[in-house]
This record gives structure tokens, sequence and C-alpha cells, in this order.
């Protein structure tokens, strides 16, 4: 290390994260901060961040791990360079475009100086060549390898299962668990995997920013536990306090079969469960723990499997989980903006409003159009927005059961339910974009007013806005618009009558 760089990195250096918008990117990114680095997150969608409790800490930019010329500005001037960019599905030449994302990523990185590129990796089993491997694992495996082979140094942190409120895996095993007292399951239940608390996971993120430039090589981290699936979810049973829980094998359930079977009964959509479910047929071990030689295990760590568990849980029931694997945008998700310009002459828009006087002050009116969705529902025809939600899984879309992160605010970038958070302008305004499968691009914005007439009323305003994309969406439109009135009405007079009962408690 030169003397510039040693005087650099004991200021504070500068981080890029990647995936800021994600599960592990959300958490790593006031992690850095607390440890007294200075962060610029990069984001396809930087207004996603904008809530974020570390956002005016953090330089916050706009770019595309595809896009060179985005990476070339997001990278100037950077230490350390966080890779946590994943294509999760499965869908055709998912591994190229991950392929070619990091040898870009490499190559701009090392063309800015970067002093080190730090991936977050998965645990593959030892000596299985990697036409073995599921397609997830292998693709995770491949990018690890050219980061390596990027002339900077670099550290592979390789994780299997990670254990955390909110992470994909923990949604995973809590609903198998708590909603199947019996359970058939497929044989991967009985794979051996070495599961790894999310704090451990970023512990040892924050700790690779200060490896010497001579370490460039991949490490294996997991808790101090190694289980089977089934050994997991009865331990969770017990943390839970949840009755003893009886499973069943049977060898027919593939890979596909398995997602379709997950994506029935947790929130976890089948374009994300089968990666997962695929990665669970491998064994997947550490075989190493040289990561302590450069970032000490303090006491108490790497956390067992209960504990971390029962952190996961007390996130859970406070509702302080800060990201959740739906933090990132599900693939093949819409991302346009709303148009709106009054005069926008990007093709059709179809438009449904709905407006109704309050009888309660606009605080009171917006406390109800805050906490709309997951366990409170959408107010409206509760049978058609849950065959919505099935139709939409069906088609491999998110459906209804994503939920809320939080069950009584929310913030830009969350996701709720089959929408997404566009825009929040606290007290008055609140846009969704829906991420349900459909043939064109849908909003639904909900509005607090006060009363021009009278301080202690409101009114409720509401507009489903909808851009077809070909004839198929205008079909889609027309279709579903006898519907309107019982499912966008309903929903506008069942909010307004909540926001007129007085609060519980």
């Amino acid at each position: 290390m030169t003397g510039d760089e040693r005087g650099r990195a004991a200021a504070g250096g500068l981080c890029l994260v990647t995936g800021a918008t994600g599960y592990i990117g959300g958490r790593l990114v006031p992690e850095l901060l607390d440890a007294g680095h200075r962060v610029r997150a990069l984001a396809r969608s930087p207004e996603r961040l904008r809530d974020h409790p570390w956002a005016a800490r953090a330089e916050v930019v706009r770019g595309d791990v595809t896009d060179a010329e985005s990476l070339d500005a997001a990278l100037h001037g950077v230490d350390v360079a966080y890779y946590l960019v994943h294509g999760l599905s499965a869908g055709p030449g998912f591994e190229e475009r991950d392929r070619a994302a990091a040898r870009l990523f490499a190559e701009r990185a090392r063309a800015a100086g970067v002093r080190r590129i730090v991936y977050l990796g998965g645990l593959t089993p030892a000596g299985l060549p990697p036409e073995g491997l599921s397609p997830h694992l292998r693709s995770r495996a491949e990018v690890g390898r050219i980061l390596l082979a990027s002339g900077v140094p670099c550290t592979v942190l390789r994780a299997a299962v990670v254990i955390g409120s909110g992470s994909a895996s923990f949604e995973m095993l809590r609903y198998l668990t708590e909603r199947l007292p019996v359970m058939i399951t497929p044989s991967w239940v009985g794979t051996r995997v070495q599961p790894i608390a999310v704090r451990d996971v970023l512990r040892y993120l924050v700790g690779s920013a200060d490896m010497p430039p001579e370490v460039s090589r991949a490490f294996d981290i997991g808790g101090p536990d190694v289980l089977t699936y089934e050994e997991m979810m009865h331990r969770y049973a017990a943390v839970a306090e949840l009755p003893h829980r009886r499973i069943l094998r049977v060898p027919m359930l593939s890979p596909g079969l398995s997602s379709l079977w997950i994506g029935l009964v947790t929130p976890v959509p089948r374009a994300l469960a089968r990666p997962l479910a695929e990665s669970l047929r491998h064994e997947v071990v550490c075989a190493e723990h040289d990561i302590a030689r450069w970032v000490p295990d303090p006491p108490g760590a790497p956390l067992a499997f209960d504990r971390a568990l029962a952190f996961a849980l007390q996130r859970v029931r406070e509702a302080q989980v800060t990201t959740r694997w739906s933090s990132a945008s599900l693939p093949g998700a819409p991302s346009d903006p709303l148009p709106t310009d009054p005069d926008w002459a990007g093709g059709s828009l179809y438009t449904d409003h709905r407006s109704t006087g309050v009888a309660a002050p606009p605080a009171a009116l917006w406390r109800v159009v805050e906490g709309i969705g997951g366990e409170h529902g959408w107010y409206s025809f509760p049978l058609a927005w849950a065959v919505r939600g099935w139709l939409d899984r069906l088609a491999g879309g998110a459906g209804i059961r994503r939920g809320r992160r939080d069950a009584g605010r929310l913030r830009v970038g969350d996701a709720l339910d089959f929408w997404r958070v566009e825009e929040i302008e606290p007290g008055r305004l609140l846009r969704l974009r829906a991420e349900m499968r459909v043939p064109g691009l849908a909003w639904l914005e909900m509005y607090a007013e006060p009363d021009p007439e009278d301080e202690g009323r409101s009114r409720y305003r509401q507009r489903a806005l909808f851009h077809p994309r070909g004839l198929l969406g205008h079909l889609y439109w027309w279709a579903v618009s006898p519907f309107h009135a019982a499912v966008f009405g309903g929903m506008a007079r069942n909010i307004a009558h909540a926001a007129e009962q007085p609060p519980a408690g």
C-alpha cells in the first residue's frame, strides 16, 4: 500500500456500494458509515433511497453496473467498491448478463484505481465442477472468479443461507414452518447447510475494506452450526414456540415443483424461490474460517443459529425490519416512472377517478392511507384482490402476499403487496406503482386533503392510471373496467369510513 493509499484509508476512505436498494446493500451502507467510512450508494433509481434513515449521510448517485459511463462516474475517487448485484431471475440469458456486468465492473474499477473490490457470493460444494452446480450458484461463482482476476485486490465472501429479519431465506423458513404443521417436503430438506446471521455477514463485509493489498482471495463464511433444512425448520419451531412439526420427505419434487410449492405457501415468488430451491440441492459447508485472521470474531460471534433466529423474530415482532428481500425489484417488474406531464404524449393513459368527503381531519385519513395493504388489506372486495394476487403468482409475479416492511410507516421504494411505493408526500400523497403482471404500466394514487370549508373534515381523492402496452393492454383495461366501481369505488368509501372511526385503544 502506498503512502497515499494508507492516508486515504486512515481518513475513512470512500466506499462505493452497488445494489444499495437491495437487502444486503441497504443494511451495509449505515454499517460502513458508522465504521467511519464515506459512502457513495449506486442505484438505478436513487429516489428509492430518499427516505432511508442514512440517506443524508451518504452520497447517492444514479447508475447501472451495465453502463460504463455511469460506472466511471460512480467509481471516481473510490477506495473500496462493494459488488452486491445478482441476477436472481432464472430466465434465459441471466448468466451472460451477470458475466458481462462483472467484467465491465472489474475493468472500470481497475481503470479508476480502486484499492479493493469486495463481493458477496454463494458458498459452493467443495470439489463439485461448475457444470454440476445450480445455474444460480454457478453464476455467483463465476462472478467471483471474474472479480478476482480483475487485477484489483479482491475479497470474495461466500455465504450459504443468510438468516436475518426480512431475508428471503429467513422468510421462506419462517412461513414454511409456521403455516404447515405437517409438511410433505422435497428430498433437499435433508441436505446439510451452514447458515450465517446477517449481522455476521455485514461485519465481514465492513472488515474486508481494511484488508492489506496482498490479500486477494475467496473466504467461506458461516455460523457455528451445520444443519439440514429439516433441522432448521424444527429449530425455528422451537425458537418461535410452535408445536413440533411433522416432516415427510418425497423424492419426486423437482426444483421447479419445489418453487411452485414455496410460492404457494410463502410470500417468496417463484422467480426468487426457484434459485433458492435449486441451491439447496447442494451440501454447502465451510471448508475454512481464514477470514478470522483479517476480520477477528468478537466474543459470541459468529452468531449461533438459534440466536440469529431469535434476533430476526424480535425484529419482525417489533416492526424494526430495515430491509427485506423485496427491497430489490422483482425481475421483470416495471420500473417506468409515472408520466406526470399533463400533456404527456406517450400514448393512451386510462384513468379512474374517485373522490369522497371524510368526516375526520386529514391526519386521521392519512393514517389509514399510509397503513394500507399487508394485514390491513385494501378496503375493498377482498376476494377480488385475493384472486388477482393468486393469478399474479401463477404468472410468476409477486402476488399480494409480500406484505409490508413496517405496519404503520412507508418509505419510497418499499414493496407493498404487489405494488411498489413510488412517491410519498407525508400527510398528503401516496403513489404506488404496480409490480403485478399486467400488459402495461399501472399506478394508484391516494390523496388526503383538507376540506377548504371545514378544518375538522377532509377529502379523499383516488386515481388509478393505466398505460397499456399494445392491443392486449387496451383489451385488459376494458375487460376489467366493469369491476372498477366495486373495487375502486368500494375502496374509496371504505377508506373514508375507516378514517372516521375512533383510533383503536
